[in-house]
């Protein structure tokens, strides 16, 4: 055997440092393939801005969803392997029976997990939203700050009429009055501050921990682990990246995802996004996180969220 045809018979990806794992394959045409489910503004983006993706080893299928709702949808339909996902949308996903773990922790700062109103509404506090209607996504990071912000100013659940509706309805929904307000998050809360479309009433800071996930199949796991590893890695690299690189990535960001540069570089600034380990603080946060949406009557079972963790896989950069 010629050391080429050796070669084409073995693929490797990437691990830390100078390590490399090796890929098994059926036959010397086949590499793996990861089925990436992304969200708006996500993990391609920051992957392609970065060169995080040079030289991987494995084909990725890419879908673009516009809310953790239908990615969720899909992680359960096993349509995508793995995508990015809040600590909220997690646990509804999970209550409802989705076979996922998170395989990765991030904390950023919440202040862009909003709720926002007209420029000029009379609207002023958290207090204000009883008897008002507001737009968001079921089971959303959008719908968990806004039940944050109005049990935190003496409101109950019911107080509110909360109308459920996709980023691009709810923002629609919002300028043109059906609506009183519109809780969000980042891009769409940056997006529509600096185009003077809403302002933030309520933001999230010191209501949320800021966490979000990457969460993978219970079968991808079991199936791509050396895979789901390496892209895990390349992401966190990217990440750092990012932040060393601030006017380049946000002018890339705004290209790749629609957007003015002004907004891109504004959510991302502010956000602080920072991967951190899987520890006990993390999984505390999301306890308490489950908890709150059994108190409110939003899951009816409790959740022990230990057993919903994979903390096998590093996130070192």
């Amino acid at each position: 055997m010629t050391s080429s045809s050796h070669t084409s018979r073995r693929r490797f990806i990437a691990g830390t440092a100078a390590t490399f794992i090796a890929l098994p394959t059926l036959h010397a045409q086949t590499r793996p393939v990861l089925k990436a489910g992304d969200q708006k503004g996500g993990l391609r983006a920051l992957l392609e801005a970065a060169g995080g993706l040079e030289g991987v080893g494995y084909d990725i299928q890419w879908s673009e969803f516009p809310a953790a709702a239908p990615l969720a949808e899909a992680l359960n339909a096993q349509a995508v392997d793995s995508g990015p996902i809040g600590d909220a949308p997690l646990i509804f996903a999970l209550a409802a029976g989705t076979r996922v773990k998170a395989i990765g922790a991030n904390r950023s700062d919440s202040y862009g997990t909003a709720v926002l109103v007209r420029p000029d509404s009379t609207l002023k506090t958290a207090a204000d939203l009883k008897g008002k209607s507001i737009a968001t996504n079921r089971g959303s990071i959008g719908h968990y700050v806004t039940l944050k912000a109005i049990t935190s100013a003496g409101l109950k659940p019911e107080d509110v009429n909360i109308r459920f509706l996709a980023p691009a309805d709810a923002k629609l929904a919002l300028t043109q009055g059906s609506v009183d307000a519109w809780a969000t998050w980042e891009p769409y809360t940056a997006l529509a501050e600096t185009s003077q479309h809403a302002r933030v009433l309520v933001s999230g800071r010191g209501l949320l921990p800021g966490l979000s996930y990457l969460a993978a199949t219970d079968a991808a796991i079991a199936s791509k682990r050396p895979v789901l590893q390496d892209f895990l890695q390349r992401v966190v690299k990217a990440q750092v990246w990012s932040y060393r690189n601030v006017d380049a990535y946000s002018s890339t960001l705004a290209r790749i995802i629609g957007i003015p540069p002004e907004a891109a570089k504004l959510q991302f600034e502010r956000r602080q996004q920072q991967w951190i380990a899987i520890d006990a603080k993390v999984i505390a946060d999301q306890q308490a996180t489950a908890d709150f949406y059994e108190q409110v009557g939003l899951i009816k079972q409790h959740l022990d969220v230990r057993g919903t963790f994979d903390t096998g896989f590093g996130t070192s950069a």
